[in-house]
């Protein structure tokens, strides 16, 4: 056994608790699990266990997808192995300290498996030479709401936690200190500690930054606040959301991915070069330069719900093409110049809404293949990156289907992330596409009802 697994016994063994909770996230980015009980869990620690793959043949409304190979009616949903990851563990605050354990998919189902596709990136990364360090930042508006009432209300006039723009408020943390205190002291409990959590500008909107760590690590600490943060607002009779945009009033919510690599060899930071102009190395412009190219090829993996294109428009703060720039908020990508250390690229065409472990896989990929091919970035942006013209070169997706159709006619995308990953992902998404395209919204009512 590894020092992890004889750790995760022990601790299972030793504290108590009759059942351990685990969890495995699906497409979408959202955690699903159960409680097994301790006999359970300390067999599975050896030799495994198992989900039924519905997991992964359905969509965020538990729908079942009707356009995929994986899974379906076809195969008869049989169970899919997942490995329990020892070196995850948590401590459950609210739940007496009860471990909870992430998992993931593995034998045919890790093809596809969203962490599994971050390992395989990773792997890439490895074999380059290079370590990857990653930190996520989200926005994410809280209600004075419950489930039953957002449902009651039909979703239309929630009342926010507090009102008006008002963001980096000393007011409205300090009315609000207990919300805050417990967030960040849940956060630090379950190893996923924030390095800054402050008011955005709208109504009752936070931005929080999770400190920065190696990349599978930072992108297990994003699944899990974006859980948990939703936890403890209902455990507090509020409600948070991480859809990328919730009305049109109001911007969106962005989760921001920020990324630096250090030679393995060395052990220095690749993205710096004194000698170079504003301290960015070959590497760092390459990896820009891929990032840029595939975004539009990758795009579905960043902004995978059709909220997600809502979002995507000038002037509310987030980026509308594959553009990048030199500490330029408007472009996709934020080349941010400093000490050796600090020096990175924040990625920041993705919403709060992107699944974790998706979309920095595609935000590492990106670069990675740059790298690989000596990719050239255009001229960097200087000033609004919202006045340019349009550019095919740099044009993204503009709705869900389009991006999932660019995504499986991506020769990048699959040999980066593999035929069967790009083949199921893409399908769920145009599925999405579809479920959308069922609905009649409020606009059109009001639009068409009556004149038309």
């Amino acid at each position: 056994m590894t020092d992890a697994v004889e750790r995760a016994k022990a601790l299972v063994e030793d504290g108590g608790h009759a059942f351990v909770k685990l969890g495995v996230t699906d497409a979408d980015g959202i955690l699903r699990g159960k409680y097994v009980s301790r006999a359970k869990f300390l067999s599975a620690l050896e030799k495994g266990l198992s989900f039924c793959d519905v997991v992964l043949g359905w969509d965020s409304n538990d729908q079942l997808y009707d356009n995929v190979a994986f899974t379906g009616w076809h195969t008869a949903y049989p169970d899919a192995a997942v490995r329990v990851l020892p070196e995850t563990v948590r401590s459950l605050p609210f739940e007496d300290g009860l471990p909870f354990f992430l998992c993931e998919f593995a034998e045919a189902a890790e093809a596809i498996c969203p962490r599994g596709v971050l390992r395989r990136v990773l792997a890439k990364a490895d074999a380059m030479g290079f370590a990857v360090s990653a930190a996520l930042e989200y926005e994410f508006f809280v209600f004075a709401e419950t489930p039953d009432s957002v449902r009651a209300k039909g979703y239309r006039d929630l009342q926010p936690m507090t009102p008006g723009f008002f963001g980096y408020s000393v007011l409205r943390s300090s009315v609000h200190a207990e919300l805050y205190r417990d967030l960040l002291e849940t956060c630090e409990t379950m190893d996923m500690a924030l390095e800054g959590l402050h008011t955005e500008t709208g109504p009752g909107v936070l931005e929080a930054a999770i400190g920065v760590d190696d990349a599978l690590r930072a992108a297990d600490k994003a699944i899990l606040f974006k859980t948990f943060a939703k936890v403890l607002a209902q455990r507090r009779g509020l409600m948070a959301t991480f859809m990328a945009k919730w009305s049109p009033d109001w911007p969106g919510q962005s989760g921001h991915i920020h990324l630096s690599l250090r030679d393995k060899r060395t052990g220095e930071p690749a993205f710096h070069d004194g000698a170079a102009d504003r301290t960015i190395s070959d590497t760092m412009r390459h990896f820009v330069g891929g990032q840029q190219a595939l975004m539009p090829e990758t795009l579905a993996m960043v902004a995978a719900t059709v909220n997600s294109y809502s979002r995507l428009i000038p002037g509310f703060w987030a980026p509308t093409s594959a553009t990048w720039g030199i500490e330029n908020r408007t472009a996709a990508l934020r080349a941010i110049p400093g000490s050796p250390a600090a020096q990175r690229v924040e990625y920041r065409i993705a919403a709060a809404d992107a699944n974790p472990y998706l979309a920095l896989a595609a935000a590492l990929a990106g670069g990675l293949w740059g790298i690989e091919h000596g990719i050239e970035p255009d001229a960097a942006i200087v000033g609004n990156a919202y006045d340019l013209p349009a550019d095919p070169k740099r044009d993204l997706p503009r709705t869900l289907m389009d991006a999932a159709g660019r995504l499986k006619g991506s020769s990048a995308a699959r040999a980066l992330f593999g035929d069967a990953f790009v083949e199921h992902f893409a399908a769920t998404r145009e599925w999405e596409e579809r479920e959308f395209r069922r609905a009649i919204t409020d606009w059109e009512l009001k639009r068409y009802f009556e004149i038309i």
